[in-house]
């Protein structure tokens, strides 16, 4: 994870560098608006921006007079395929010819890289699956986290931990084909011993190949979670010791798109 330092001003240009691999989403976000890129592999037409922002008809994007931030991945000096809010725009190849196709493997990315200034008051955050988040000052009364993905369409599970260091405050597991049958496990593992199992529900939300919204709302003696704007279930607490709680993991076979915490209002 990569942050930016709160109000802090990117300038003309800013590179970080990382590990870019199939899958990894760039999620941006500054001044309340977000903004995901997808890197989808091969560099053919790489990065697409995401719907929320693209649709907004108002200046997403800061002041009208305020200059197009671009995204670009880095390939090797002279090919660069940048990203402006409107769209990606056409690669330039040593010849200085616009190609869309550039057949140069993944191993050819070097850094992630922002041009224009940003003032960026939020994170900037590679959403690659296995997904780690340092809870900084661990779990509290009204701490709801948001994840917000896409089911994979031959998914077999995919699962959501809380943890304490080596224990898991929190799991959960939703199943697609437990036997035949679809199942949400829940459970906390303690000293390396999983506790009881809970798998009772009405009701199973989460739909293979296809986006959800999940919410974890953390309260005195519970967690309750709620997928697609409905309540799904609780869970009491079996680490009661919620600021020793620090870490968030997302796993298996889920895409994401956005992971949030926030304090309920």
């Amino acid at each position: 994870m990569l942050e930016g330092t709160s109000g802090a001003l990117w300038g003309t240009s800013e590179t970080i560098s990382a590990p870019f691999a199939p899958g990894i989403k760039i999620h941006l976000e500054w001044d309340g608006y977000m903004w995901t890129a997808l890197h989808t592999g091969i560099m053919d037409m790489p990065l697409t921006s995401h719907s929320q922002i693209t649709s907004r008809q108002e200046a997403p994007y800061g002041p009208a007079n305020q200059p197009p931030v671009l995204l670009s991945l880095l390939t090797p000096p002279g090919l660069v395929s940048p990203l402006t809010p409107h769209g990606p725009v056409s690669q330039t190849n040593r010849s200085g010819q616009g190609n869309h196709t550039n057949q140069h493997g993944l191993g050819s990315l070097s850094s992630l890289q922002l041009l224009g200034g940003l003032d960026l008051h939020h994170k900037l955050v590679l959403m690659t699956v296995p997904f780690d988040l340092p809870l900084q000052s661990g779990a509290y009364n009204k701490m709801v986290i948001t994840i917000v993905g896409e089911v994979k369409p031959n998914a077999k599970h995919f699962t959501v931990n809380l943890n304490r260091g080596n224990d898991i405050a929190f799991h959960l597991n939703p199943r697609f084909n437990e036997g035949g049958k679809q199942a949400i496990v829940r459970n906390s593992m303690i000293g390396n011993k999983w506790g009881g199992e809970e798998r009772e529900l009405s009701s199973f939300p989460f739909v293979l190949g296809k986006p959800f919204e999940l919410k974890i709302l953390c309260t005195d003696t519970e967690y309750k979670v709620a997928v697609n704007k409905s309540h799904l279930l609780e869970y009491k607490h079996r680490i009661r010791e919620l600021n020793q709680i620090r870490g968030l993991s997302v796993y298996n076979d889920v895409i994401l798109n956005s992971v949030n915490v926030e304090t309920l209002q």
